[in-house]
């Protein structure tokens, strides 16, 4: 099961993510000013006239009987702490100390409470009930009693309308805001990192390529003037390293040439020596030199083949090789297997193969080929039934020039660049080269390739 990444990989998906955040977390923080501020003017349009009551009455000091029977909403005048019902605002009480001590006004204490109670319909309201469809009923409102002692034991009363529970659109005036915010910000910024992005993938593909071949396109020089930038030094690094390795191409092309030629007059002239045993030794010595000067060759061309890849059964290309290897009397067998077709240059797969058989026949006396299907990928494994590498000497082996000593039999000879050709092959396959101890006894090299 795959696990599910949330975060963008891409730069351009990063860059928009952070930018979609900070936006996120600048209008949320935004969002939670603007609330506080108009919760503060909230408060402050319930408490102001109370307040403004409680100081017109204190400027005056003269209580009026007649205003306290036309209605409720005029202060008054009491001794002694008033009896206050409702539910107790201490927020009104806090916004309503600031307020009295901004006009200069000394106030003992402060308390307040609201109440709700049943208002009946006024008659235009009745009408755009009427006309609206709906019934006319009567609603209620808030009723904000605040009471504030201006001297020991000599309280003032005064009552006003808090105002009922208006449908809050500030929410989605923000919501729509932010939106809004995203669009602008977020689309040029979209269209920008498609523009970066785009010659970014290109020189991206053309690295790997060029990791994978040793040749590669050259990258279009567009974009941004950094990405134009680091695109023409690319390609020009490109072309440097391109013209470097076709000069060691022509190079080791001039000393294999070279080489070969003495080689093959010593050849020569062990014909003329007249101990066979000594002819004999002379020959197999120049034959080593021919089979590790041709696996420098080979190592140091690795990943510049010329060999175009091509669609191989790697079951039938491992039988052939075993067959060869049968018919010169050495002790090899295949287990039957499957078709296993890849994307592979076969002269190179032959060869890795090869070299792994050889040194299970040399080290291990026998070896097994077998040809698998395992996880979508296909492993050719070669087992002998020698001794065995030990483990901390695994990745050694893989060096070249590398040899064990003592639990390999090092009269056979051998450059030690065996494993590293392959390994070298294998890496331009994109495949791996892998050795484990077999639990049996001997060692399981595997050829793993992409199916």
């Amino acid at each position: 099961m795959k696990k599910l990444r949330l975060w963008p990989q891409s730069l351009v998906g990063q860059i928009i993510a952070l930018v979609a955040i900070a936006l996120f977390v600048a209008q949320a923080i935004n969002f939670g000013l603007l609330l506080r501020e108009r919760q503060r003017l909230e408060l402050t349009g319930q408490t102001a006239p109370a307040v403004y009551r409680v100081v017109d009455a204190l400027d005056n000091r003269v209580e009026r009987e007649g205003d306290r029977q036309r209605g409720r909403m005029r202060a008054r005048f009491v001794t002694g702490a008033p009896e206050l019902t409702g539910q107790a605002r201490p927020d009104v009480e806090r916004r309503a100390t600031v307020m009295f001590e901004d006009v200069g006004l000394r106030i003992l204490s402060v308390r307040a409470v609201q109440t709700s109670e049943v208002m009946p319909v006024r008659r235009w309201e009745r009408i755009r009930m009427r006309a609206n469809g709906d019934g006319p009923h009567d609603h209620s409102v808030g009723l904000l009693t605040l009471a504030a002692e201006y001297e020991p034991g000599k309280w003032v009363v005064a009552q006003a309308r808090s105002g009922g529970d208006r449908p809050q659109r500030f929410g989605g005036w923000l919501v729509g805001q932010t939106l809004i915010l995203y669009v602008i910000v977020l689309l040029p910024l979209l269209w920008m990192g498609r523009r970066l992005a785009r010659p970014l993938k290109q020189l991206t593909g053309s690295a790997q390529q060029f990791a994978r071949t040793g040749a590669a396109d050259a990258v279009d020089e567009r974009g941004p003037g950094d990405v134009r930038d680091l695109t023409m030094a690319f390609n020009a690094m490109r072309a440097r390293i391109i013209a470097m390795l076709d000069e060691k191409d022509r190079m080791l092309g001039a000393i294999g040439h070279d080489l070969r030629t003495p080689l093959a007059s010593l050849r020569v002239r062990t014909e003329s020596v007249e101990d066979d045993a000594e002819r004999a030794r002379m020959s197999e010595t120049i034959d080593e030199m021919n089979r590790m000067l041709e696996d420098i060759l080979s190592l140091a061309r690795a990943g510049r083949s010329t060999q175009a890849a091509q669609k191989v059964d790697l079951a039938a290309l491992a039988d052939a090789v075993v067959e060869d290897f049968i018919e010169l009397g050495s002790p090899v067998d295949l287990a039957d297997c499957d078709r296993a077709v890849a994307f592979v240059r076969p002269q190179q797969i032959r060869r890795a193969l090869r070299n792994l058989i050889e040194n299970a026949i040399v080290y291990g006396d026998r070896a097994h080929v077998s040809v698998l299907h395992e996880n979508g990928n296909i492993r050719i494994a070669v087992a002998d039934e020698g001794p065995g590498i030990a483990e901390d000497r695994m990745e050694e082996m893989l060096e070249p020039f590398t040899r064990l000593e003592g639990s390999r039999n090092r009269e056979t000879g051998g450059s030690g660049l065996g494993l590293a050709l392959v390994r070298a092959i294998m890496a331009e396959h994109q495949g791996e080269l892998r050795l484990a101890n077999r639990p049996e006894g001997g060692l399981e090299a595997s050829l793993l390739l992409p199916g």
